[in-house]
């Protein structure tokens, strides 16, 4: 199968969807690969290592030409006019938060299957979990810069020092982006509450981290009487395929304290805090509402895109060579999205009232795969 690697165009995205080393294992497996020139000199890989690999090196439209392309963000409005039907898109979608995508797709016939759907019979998500394990650690990062006074914030260290009390983080959200997060603020020093819905996930939590943190019921009561004292509220919720939840509400932020920060990393899947209505992106990160400092870039782990892109491969590769072959196991088809125009994503069907299809039905019809 020809694949095809296309150059990020997203605002100051620099991951690239194959390393060198990935495309190597392509090769080697009977593929053709065509890289973007340039693609991944963001990431620190330059067009001679992946000519080494064996790939080629075209401009953007012999990329997008190839049988099944590879990215990592998905495509925005002037990527639009490169689908068409037949072609195979694998990268993040996040199509329950974008509505102009999921039609372009559907219309386009394109077959577009997200990584971030892709989930295994234990109800893990293999390609999900490298960039929400970055975007939880970074999120803090981003946080602690955010409190500077210089950015709006209240002026505090996370961990406070010798006489000066730590901040308070509050974390909505107990899953990857959620313990990733607790990690580092824990690290940091600083006073830590975690919220989530399941309470044997919050049993975990407490013994992960042996009660240095304070792990709590997610309830509207709950979160209204935690956030008026939080320096640092981190949205880490998620509900696979689908829109996230708005579980704190402009109620709730208008009770935090001036110059509090909200990081809400759940913003490409639409944002869990209702204040956090519009993306940012890293041009841009920061806007302010009631005084409080809202962080909302739908690219985290783009800003470090060297660590981002050699933990996506690390896990995406082995599915990209599954997707090649035609070797559609019940974790890979989880993430078709859209096939032959048809939604075949419930959580992107209800989303925007359209049919949904099970992705089974569709591929035994289709000329795209046989199975």
């Amino acid at each position: 199968m020809k694949i095809g690697v296309p150059k990020e165009v997203k605002n100051n995205e620099y991951r690239v969807g194959l390393t060198p080393a990935a495309v190597d294992a392509l090769i080697e497996a009977g593929h053709q690969v065509v890289i973007e020139e340039g693609a991944g000199e963001g990431s620190g890989f330059f067009d001679l290592e992946y000519l080494k690999a064996g790939a080629q090196i075209g401009r953007a439209i012999d990329a997008w030409e190839a049988e099944l392309v590879i990215k990592v963000k998905e495509p925005i409005p002037t990527e639009y006019s490169y689908f068409r039907e037949g072609l195979k898109l694998f990268t993040y979608l996040h199509l329950a938060a974008n509505e102009m995508l999921t039609k372009a797709l559907k219309k386009e016939k394109v077959t577009a299957v997200a990584y971030e759907t892709v989930q295994t019979e234990k109800g893990t998500l293999p390609l999900l979990a490298p960039m929400s394990e970055v975007a939880g650690r970074m999120s803090i990062q981003v946080g602690a810069q955010c409190l500077e006074k210089r950015m709006g914030g209240s002026g505090i260290v996370l961990g406070g020092v010798p006489g000066v009390k730590p901040a308070r983080v509050m974390i909505v959200g107990g899953g990857v982006v959620g313990t990733q997060a607790a990690k580092v603020a824990v690290g940091m020093g600083a006073e830590v509450s975690i919220f989530d819905v399941n309470a044997n996930r919050l049993r975990q939590l407490d013994d992960l981290f042996n009660g240095r943190t304070r792990t709590l019921m997610s309830t509207k009561y709950a979160l209204t009487e935690e956030i008026q004292q939080a320096d640092l509220v981190i949205g880490a919720v998620l509900i696979p395929g689908k829109k996230a939840p708005r579980l704190v509400t402009r109620d709730m932020v208008t009770r935090m304290r001036s110059g509090s920060v909200i990081v809400d990393v759940a913003i490409d899947q639409g944002g869990c805090i209702e204040t956090a209505d519009h993306v940012t992106t890293h041009d841009q990160p920061t806007y302010m509402v009631d005084g409080v400092v809202h962080y909302a870039v739908a690219n985290i782990p783009g800003a470090v895109p060297r660590t981002s892109t050699i933990a996506l491969n690390n896990q995406t590769l082995p599915y990209i060579l599954k997707l090649a072959k035609g070797d559609l196991t019940k974790a890979l088809l989880a993430g078709f999205n859209v096939i032959d125009g048809h939604i075949t994503c419930k959580g992107v069907a209800e989303a925007f009232s359209f049919p949904y299809t099970a992705p089974e039905s569709v591929l035994q019809q289709s000329n795209t795969y046989y199975i």
